[in-house]
């Protein structure tokens, strides 16, 4: 493979870059024993875990997470 210069990336247009990032994500997502976490993230993971299954709606969608935000900014 080939590096990319940063330079070489811009010159692509926006779909291609947006190509290229969907491709790079795909690289990664297939190998996902990779990027383990370390024991306090799992420990975080697995009480955020717990906490859902003790009463699933005290958390909110994304949908809402992610509009609340948008509309803070």
């Amino acid at each position: 493979m080939s590096p990319f210069a940063e330079r070489d990336i811009l010159d692509l247009s926006v779909c291609e870059r947006i190509q290229l990032a969907q491709d790079i994500w795909d690289g990664v997502a297939e190998a996902p024993e990779s990027l383990a976490l370390a024991d306090d993230e799992k420990a975080e993971v697995e009480s955020r875990l717990n906490a859902y299954h003790k009463d699933p709606s005290a958390g909110s969608p994304w949908s809402v997470v992610r509009d609340q935000v948008k509309n803070q900014a």
